[in-house]
């Protein structure tokens, strides 16, 4: 997802936007196979009271 984004605005400005980029996506992903809902844990995130998901799956 990283290469297309790159694609589409032609570059991140700096590293530290990628990473942080890639974290945001890698949770969104995450949340998406474990059929949660996005927005609500987004919303979790936004309150102070994120979702965490099972590290033991």
């Amino acid at each position: 997802m990283v290469k297309v984004l790159q694609k589409i605005s032609g570059t991140f400005r700096d590293p530290k936007e990628a990473e942080l980029f890639g974290r945001i996506w890698d949770y969104i992903s995450t949340l998406k196979k474990e059929s949660h809902s996005v927005i609500d844990a987004l919303h979790s995130v936004m309150t102070g009271k994120p979702f965490l998901p099972d590290k033991n799956n």
